[in-house]
């Protein structure tokens, strides 16, 4: 085994989180830091042009191409589980749109651990602290910080037609997703650059990158934690062929994402004792929520075909309509290759009975079957719908002992009748939008999940047959009390029962936000860089 040294800190992970904590904890030029990747220095050009998602996901270069267990709340389809490779982790693919959440979210997590700093009213200024927003430093926006927010560079008029149609059904136009509440129909707001993206290496790393007290190691696929009785004293990696081991002398910090962190947890011997002992590994630390508590949205993708207005389905089907969205972005950097995976975003109340709006859209000019398929012949809009508080709660654990095995991921979609209810009630939601005056020219027709499905039970069968993830897993380390037994960490996001190590990314999350999750990831980083900072200056 090669030893790779001591360090103040060991950052394990250099995704969206761990890209914030390199940068934050070696401000300071008298602690040394090391972050380990298991991905590469990816500067491939599709992780540069927005609409290089297309070929990223789902690309063992780019993703760690995982798959869901057979869902039996999607009819048994298992599904593409894509989660980022690399420098910037799932902000090299994802799809570029910045929104925080709902106050409510928050609020939340404040009264379920007991820790107002968690509080809407507390990470607010964090996520301004890290913005660089493009209409500068307001009372809900700052600028200049790392994390570059712009509006989009391009517009659809199917779009606009369809924004209009929101309207015409009662949800009200908004200006902004992220003042706390976020009803109402928009264009969303995107981390890009001048009609590049945005991710966490290029926003917190890449500026960083020269300091003496921080080293980067790329490729490095961690495998376990060094335990030193109830101490983590470090991290076990495997760097090549080659076995190696880096100690912390302050603290481990753990941001591998909700999948990466509770694979290593399990690996090491902290986690359910009866699943451990299933796998033949020595239980060292008792921790039943270990990789339980997964959440994730669910998004539902009704189809419409349309007649007289255009849809990137033709544009895209044609070369020489490929050949001028490719002049357009090389000499404007605007156009369809800057493209979110979707330009158009609405938030609403799937019934009176909900306090805050508990739907998102994302709303896009082109459809498909599925991801990974050709757009379809026919013009067409895809409006895909989502639970944004599912109930449903799925799992994740290891297969075996090694690092390179994919675990078992089981998000357990649909399997609360509270979500298959809701499912019925969004899918009938985008009916109602597709029916308004201001779509009714275009002769909208549907064409998934299809108009056979009426009753509360087709339309959640249907929801099975159309739902697919967002990418947004959350909340296999839960944060929470110590009387909490599901709790992995604490307020503080330190290992509950034991010292030496923190937990700072995604997997913390008691219950998912509403809406995308980056940059709630981002504002965790910044909150945990601060705990980490303040505990080695008390």
């Amino acid at each position: 085994m090669k030893d790779f040294g001591e360090f103040d800190y060991v950052v394990v992970g250099g995704g969206a989180a761990g890209c914030v904590l390199a940068n934050r904890l070696s401000a300071d030029p008298d602690v040394t830091v090391l972050l380990l990747e298991a991905g590469n220095d990816e500067k491939w050009i599709w992780t540069k042009i927005p609409v290089g998602y297309l070929y990223c996901i789902n690309n063992p270069r780019t993703d760690w191409c995982y798959k869901t267990e057979p869902e039996p709340g999607l009819n048994g389809r298992s599904i593409i589980y894509a989660r980022g490779k690399g420098l910037g982790g799932s902000t090299l693919i994802n799809a570029m749109l910045y929104l925080r959440g709902q106050a409510h979210d928050y609020n939340v997590w404040a009264e379920s651990t007991g820790d107002t700093n968690w509080s809407w009213q507390k990470v607010l200024p964090l996520f301004k602290g890290v913005e660089d927003h493009w209409g500068g430093n307001t009372e809900l926006h700052g600028s200049g910080g790392e994390w570059r927010v712009e509006r989009q560079r391009l517009s659809w008029s199917i779009l606009d037609r369809f924004a209009e149609a929101t309207v015409q059904a009662g949800i009200p136009a908004t200006p902004d997703f992220n003042g706390g509440n976020n009803l109402g129909v928009s264009q969303f707001e995107v981390n890009q650059k001048r009609g590049t993206r945005w991710s966490s290496a290029r926003g917190f790393l890449d500026p960083v990158r020269g300091r003496a007290n921080l080293k980067i190691v790329t490729g490095a696929l961690s495998d376990k934690l060094v335990l030193e009785g109830k101490h983590i004293r470090g991290i076990e990696f495997r760097l090549g062929n080659q076995v190696c081991v880096a100690r912390s002398r302050i603290e481990t910090v753990l941001a591998a994402g909700s999948i990466g962190s509770p694979a290593i947890l399990q690996r090491s011997g902290i986690g359910d004792p009866t699943f451990l002992q299933r796998l033949g590994i020595p239980v060292v630390h008792a921790l039943p929520g270990v990789g339980q508590n997964l959440q994730d949205h669910l998004q539902l993708r009704s189809v419409f075909k349309v007649q007289g207005i255009k849809t990137l389905n033709k544009q895209a089907n044609s070369l020489l309509g490929k050949a001028m969205m490719g002049l357009e972005y090389a000499l404007f950097r605007r156009g369809p290759l800057t493209m979110a995976p979707s330009q158009l975003g609405l938030f609403a109340y799937s019934d009176k009975s909900v306090p805050t709006p508990d739907l998102e859209y994302h709303v896009q000019p082109l459809s498909l079957d599925k991801f990974g398929d050709p757009l379809h012949s026919f013009p067409a809009f895809t409006a895909s719908v989502c639970d944004l508080r599912p109930q449903s709660r799925g799992h994740i654990g290891i297969r075996d002992r090694d690092p390179a095995s994919a675990p078992k991921i089981a998000p357990c979609y649909l399997t609360h009748e509270a979500d298959r209810r809701k499912a019925a009630q969004a899918l009938r939601l985008t009916r109602r939008i597709a029916s308004q005056p201001a779509l009714a020219p275009f002769k909208p027709v549907e064409h998934l999940p299809g108009p056979q499905f009426t009753t509360d039970e087709q339309l959640a069968h249907a929801a099975g047959n159309v739902g697919t993830t967002i990418f947004h897993p959350v909340g296999t380390c839960k944060m929470g009390r110590s009387d909490d037994q599901n709790a992995v960490t604490d307020s503080e996001l330190r290992l509950q029962g034991m010292t030496g190590l923190r937990i700072v990314d995604a997997s913390i999350m008691p219950t998912i936000t509403s809406g995308n999750t980056s940059s709630p990831t981002i504002m965790i980083a910044e909150r945990g860089a601060q705990l980490i900072i303040a505990a080695r200056r008390r």
